[in-house]
């Protein structure tokens, strides 16, 4: 759905983006992850066909960004970090606004209209003048604006920034909703912990070079970050920590006897971990919880990056 080949874009003596290189398939939703200044909003006006890149290649769907961007506008849809409105507009004119810009027959834009205010739960704001809407609904118009053409790329340049932890919460459950209909999502933030719980795949960007992509699982395994697995029993407590120490990925055993808990560092896979909890339980400790606690996107970001910006 999305290539990107040697990326670059330069602004006299500065390299915003440089050289990168990425591959989204359709379906995925593709954290992009860096501080301020790390090249993600230069990176995704490129891909949205708003910059040119100094070299290198992007295309959405087999089709260039330089050399067809009327054809990749109609097949994504572009939510930018500064959402920008027009005073007195009701918010049903303001999607129909985007739809006719999109050329959207004038009979179908009531029912598609709906269904966006629907999905974005906007329903209720239909007859609202956009400047009244809190700063959450306001995003969540700017998502509902996005999808009228029904594109088959979404490009979200931060879209919780700024929101309350409500917000935060039903804007990231509209992404996860997304995802289910099919939409192929390429989403930017600052802030790990909006991503860390929907995104299949993540890159992290710094001083305009991508320096870690894949699955968050991967990316572990390439670092070398030890997972943390706290292990609750009811039953053989006094088996626990042996049997552990036996395991040859296990660095690590704590008991907090408060708890009945243990603290296990551990050097393996998920497939391990599983493999962990069933010599315990062959061995007749009645395991009642286990949390695995790895795939901490801040632990990651923190052992691949050097706090550069561009």
């Amino acid at each position: 759905m999305l290539e990107l080949l040697n990326l670059t874009k330069e602004y006299r003596n500065l390299r915003a983006v440089d050289n990168l290189n990425l591959t989204l398939q359709p379906g995925e939703i593709f954290g992009f992850i860096g501080p301020n200044g790390a090249g993600k909003t230069t990176t995704i006006k490129m891909i949205a066909t708003l910059l040119r890149p100094t070299s290198g290649e992007a295309r959405v769907n087999g089709i260039n960004v330089v050399e067809a961007p009327e054809k990749v506008r109609s097949i994504i849809g572009y939510m930018p970090d500064y959402f920008g409105v027009y005073d007195d507009v009701k918010v049903w004119e303001y999607l129909d606004f985007f739809a006719a810009a999109y050329k959207i027959p004038r009979g179908e834009r009531p029912r598609i209209i709906d269904d966006v205010l629907e999905l974005t739960d906007l329903t209720g704001k239909r007859e609202a003048f956009v400047e009244e809407l809190s700063r959450g609904m306001k995003q969540r118009l700017c998502l509902a604006k996005t999808l009228v053409h029904e594109p088959l790329l979404l490009l979200l340049d931060e879209p919780a920034s700024g929101l309350d932890p409500r917000a935060r919460i039903e804007i990231r459950e509209l992404l996860k909703e997304l995802r289910r209909m099919g939409k192929t999502i390429f989403v930017s933030s600052h802030i790990l912990s909006e991503l860390a719980d929907f995104c299949t795949t993540i890159g992290i960007i710094e001083a305009g070079r991508l320096i870690a992509a894949g699955s968050v699982e991967q990316i572990i395994e390439r670092t070398g970050i030890v997972r943390s697995v706290e292990i609750r029993a009811t039953a053989g407590l006094e088996k626990v920590e042996s049997l552990l120490r036996d395991v040859p990925l296990v660095q690590e055993v704590v008991f907090e006897p408060e708890t009945d808990k243990f603290q296990v560092s551990f050097n393996g896979q998920l497939d391990d971990v599983a493999d962990l909890l069933k010599t315990l339980l062959d061995n007749g400790v009645r395991v009642v919880q286990a949390i695995e606690s790895a795939s901490d996107l801040e632990e990651v970001f923190l052992r691949v990056t050097k706090g550069q910006v561009a």
